[in-house]
């Protein structure tokens, strides 16, 4: 499964999720071990190194096969390893489980104020612009020059942390880039950027304000990140050969010990049970220390179940578009006109050029495949290549370029439907939808000369449809916890404006200092950076708490008020969208919370019906589910419902914080599912103080005959005179 969670024309980085491959019959493993009594804490090294090989323990001049130690995540280490020395392990008091790492993949102007935050007033204003909380971003290195690193108006960071710099000779650390490590194995080099992915993320989540920011004068305005005060710490773990899974947990175990108070993690790509996730396990850490921990959900879309990233103590996020687009107009000879996306605006295509089709050759014509394009006679004319084929867009454009094409439109998919994505390319290129490409075709083959030109508007704001779910962007449902709907949220991840430091890759020979972006890569520092701000704010809430601000809050509809459409202009269901579309403003005041604590966590996994040991590898203690409340997935207070219904009837209850007036009433409102009568008791929450709290029961019945082993969705809403607490509801029946 190829997962890419950033698309942009600076990505050749094409990552798949595989094994790594051994060298000298030695493999990288991820080990667990039981926890060392209290007095070999102190020396951990030790017990750990006592763990391998005789000959590389005492006495070798052979280099330890350690990789990793770690502290706070796993009680265990990273090592080399061969198959056979990991038998012999096994054999080892104290030893847990063992197995190779796994390699993970990576999967602005406008934004703020789309979201509703604006300078010097409402929710930036009074999360003072996320002043005093520090975001560990996950990635691939950082450009800390970038002037969205400027330290300008920036505070000293808090006492707390405790994180290193590792930059050399002139370059160093700053007010706002506080930190930088690298934690790729077998490397001692600084943590600079390679591939531009970090910068992107780093600068969306908390970037300063940097005036001027453009691409080619394209969205041209005042760039800043979410929490555009917040510190950030860099920590590198991957490279060219993708992200092990393994360095990933070394950088959360330092993370934690630094004082980092959010992690966003663009990178993912498997599913596995939670207890061989090696990212459900770091986060698990984490807000055991209070950390939040946002993570893209993937972008396998728009099939159903590609989700990554679905422990429940995680926010999965999804990406949607924003009012924004950089319009490239197809002008068909016969007058048509349809609206595509680019970034390169190039002055000499607004006249008609004769236009081809070469997919009425064969398959590998359509995609502009190299080399196809050989005998399809393209010189001088505009082509249309169709997306997909296994060639990149960079390669399609090349192909045309190459056989003498003045420009390409990029046509998407029909699974794609009629988004759109603004990319700069090496010749210009325009990206239409689907059905503008069909009409595009159809003209084609309806003259014996057809003719076209690209128009390039530049950028235009106000699109009323937005937001939309992306294509890309990955669905549930969740095959790790079924019962836990996810993605939580979605948040802005197409064309959005970020910093960057790499070449243009078209004719121009330039370096940009920002680009056009898509993917949720983007859209999960997005939500970090809100978490930052709402941390800001209320220094005392939870991980769950803000993730149920966040959830309970999202917006419904789109700027014309209608429901939020999918790719196929469509309303999006509940496994694109999760709760929602994040408004930031409304979470800062959200009423009411859905609060869980790391035990309630603990019952949910015994729930799952995972074995003591296996949820101690998650949980880092000795676990005995016979011992504990064990609950189901829907028992967990989640912001949200999963059900699975059956002839039977489900009961589940929930309870709220009061965190909003300290007198207050709701009334709960119900949007019914068909063919399931859901029923609330009490219908009334009334409350006489700040942060009281109230349990109210759900409970869920199948009713008449009904359509079977299909998912229909409705909610729950608990109404007040300010305020709408919704919890979305997901049911399968069966």
């Amino acid at each position: 499964m190829t997962c890419i969670f950033i698309i942009t024309f600076a990505f050749w980085l094409i990552f798949h999720f595989v094994v790594a491959q051994p060298q000298t019959g030695l493999r990288n493993y991820l080990v667990h071990v039981n926890k060392p009594d209290v007095q070999v804490v102190a020396d951990l090294k030790s017990y750990y190194n006592s763990f391998l090989p005789v000959e590389n323990i005492v006495g070798s001049e052979e280099p330890s096969r350690i990789i990793h130690s770690y502290h706070r995540v796993v009680s265990g280490f990273a090592a080399r390893l061969s198959a056979e020395e990991v038998k012999e392990m096994e054999m080892k008091d104290g030893f847990v489980y063992a197995r190779v790492e796994k390699i993970l993949a990576l999967h602005t102007t406008h934004t703020p104020n789309f979201l509703g935050l604006y300078r010097n007033v409402g929710f930036w204003q009074e999360s003072n612009y996320g002043k005093g909380t520090i975001i560990g971003v996950l990635d691939t290195g950082i450009n800390p020059g970038h002037p969205s690193f400027s330290d300008k108006n920036m505070p000293p960071p808090p006492e707390k942390w405790k994180g290193k710099c590792e930059f050399i000779g002139n370059v160093t650390c700053n007010k706002k880039l506080i930190g930088a490590r690298n934690f790729v194995r077998g490397s001692i080099d600084p943590p600079f950027e390679e591939g531009g992915h970090g910068t992107l993320t780093s600068s969306v989540a908390a970037g300063n304000f940097v005036d001027d920011a453009n691409v080619f004068g394209n969205a041209n305005g005042t760039a800043a990140g979410m929490a555009p005060l917040a510190h950030i710490a860099m920590y590198k773990v991957c490279s060219d050969s993708g992200c092990s899974d393994v360095d990933t947990l070394a950088a959360i175990d330092a993370a934690i010990d630094d004082g980092v108070d959010v992690l966003s993690l663009s990178i993912g790509g498997y599913t596995a049970p939670f207890y061989d996730d090696g990212m459900a396990i770091g986060a698990f850490a984490a807000i055991q220390k209070g950390i939040f921990m946002s993570a893209s959900a993937g972008n396998d879309g728009p099939l159903s179940a590609t989700l990554s990233n679905v422990a429940p103590w995680i926010l999965t996020v999804g990406a949607s578009t924003h009012d924004r687009k950089i319009v490239a107009t197809v002008v068909l000879g016969n007058g048509q006109e349809y609206d595509g996306e680019s970034i390169f605006h190039p002055t000499d295509c607004h006249s008609l050029f004769p236009l081809v089709y070469p997919g009425l050759l064969n398959q590998e014509a359509a995609v502009c495949k190299s080399g196809s394009l050989n005998n399809a006679n393209v010189k001088g004319k505009i082509v249309v290549c169709d997306k997909g084929g296994g060639v990149t867009r960079l390669e399609k454009g090349k192909s045309v370029r190459d056989e003498g094409g003045v420009a390409m439109v990029l046509v998407n998919l029909e699974i794609d439907g009629d988004g759109t994505l603004a990319y700069v390319d090496v010749l210009p290129t325009t990206n239409v939808g689907y059905s503008a490409g069909e009409m595009i075709k159809d003209y084609v083959n309806s003259t014996s000369t057809p003719l076209a030109g690209i128009l390039f508007k530049g950028s235009s704001i106000g699109f009323k449809s937005a937001p939309s779910v992306s294509s890309f962007s990955s669905r549930g449902p969740s095959l790790a916890s079924p019962g836990i709907v996810k993605p939580d949220i979605i948040g802005p991840g197409v064309n959005i404006l970020a910093a960057t430091h790499i070449s243009a890759e078209n004719k121009i020979d330039t370096y940009l200092t920002f680009n056009i972006v898509s993917g949720t890569s983007i859209s999960c520092p997005h939500l970090s950076g809100i978490a930052a701000l709402l941390k800001s704010a209320h220094p005392d809430w939870s991980p769950a708490a803000i993730k149920s601000a966040i959830m309970t809050t999202a917006d419904q509809f789109n700027l014309e008020g209608q429901p939020i459409l999918e790719q196929r202009n469509l309303p999006a269901d509940i496994f694109a969208t999760g709760a929602g579309h994040v408004n930031p403003s409304k979470a800062n005041d959200p009423g009411l919370i859905y609060d869980i604590q790391p035990h309630n966590y603990i019952q949910y996994l015994c729930g799952l019906g995972y074995t003591d040991k296996q949820i101690g590898l998650i949980v880092q203690q000795t676990i005995k589910c016979s011992l504990q409340s064990t609950i189901l997935e829907a028992e967990l207070n989640y912001p949200s419902f999963s059900i699975i219904l059956g002839q039977q009837s489900q009961n589940y209850t929930r309870t709220v914080t009061n965190v909003g007036d300290a007198s207050s009433t709701y009334v709960v409102n119900i949007i019914q599912i068909r063919g399931v009568r859901i029923v609330v008791e009490p219908t009334t929450l009334a409350f006489t103080k700040v942060n009281q709290q109230a349990t109210y029961s759900v409970s869920f019945t199948q009713i008449g005959s009904s359509i079977t082993g299909h998912f229909d969705q409705g909610t729950i809403s608990w109404m007040s005179n300010k305020y709408v607490v919704r919890s979305p509801i997901s049911v399968k029946l069966e």
